[in-house]
């Protein structure tokens, strides 16, 4: 695999610890000399317009659409020779199966966190708001996900590890891919 070309998309639900890790492979990778850029949905939500606008584009389709904007940036950065780190939750087959396609070196991590343990961290207030009657179209809850069939890895949940255990891992995996 050309680590210098790459798309290493990080999924699992919300406060999974998607963008802790995304930000550590990122780093990790930098410090190598690799030129990398760093993705995350929420502030990709707000370059596309989707922050602001209607409850209704936060339904399936909605967050379909927006996915594969992601994956279609994704394949127009690491077209220029850039690895790119994306943390979002995008948990849609369709997304998955088109990004094995048409993404340089894709490589699928899935951090899977149990519900009880999202729920206690819940850095967004997402599932206390959902909880509360609040808010709707919540992945995992009201709003079904694909978890997905064929990840290059999967990082279960385990209390005692840290984020650059997981970015290790990830990285001597997408190394030894390339000397194949």
């Amino acid at each position: 695999m050309n680590t210098d070309r790459a798309v290493i998309w990080i999924t699992g639900l919300s406060g999974s610890g998607k963008t802790t890790l995304a930000h550590e492979v990122t780093g990790r990778l930098r410090a190598t000399g690799k030129s990398v850029v760093m993705l995350d949905g929420d502030e990709l939500r707000e370059v596309f317009g989707a922050a602001a606008a209607n409850a209704s584009n936060h339904g399936r389709e909605g967050r379909l659409s927006l996915a594969m904007q992601y994956a279609h940036l994704c394949r127009v950065i690491a077209a220029q020779g850039v690895t790119v780190v994306i943390a979002t939750i995008s948990l849609f087959r369709e997304v998955h199966a088109w990004n094995r396609e048409n993404l340089p070196g894709y490589f699928e991590v899935y951090l899977k966190v149990p519900l009880d343990e999202l729920r206690r961290r819940d850095p967004k207030g997402i599932y206390r708001r959902f909880d509360a009657g609040e808010l709707a179209n919540v992945a995992g809850l009201d709003l079904p996900v694909d978890i997905p069939e064929a990840a290059d890895l999967i990082v279960p949940y385990d209390p005692g590890q840290a984020a650059s255990v997981a970015a290790e891992e990830l990285i001597t995996i997408m190394d030894s891919r390339k000397k194949k």
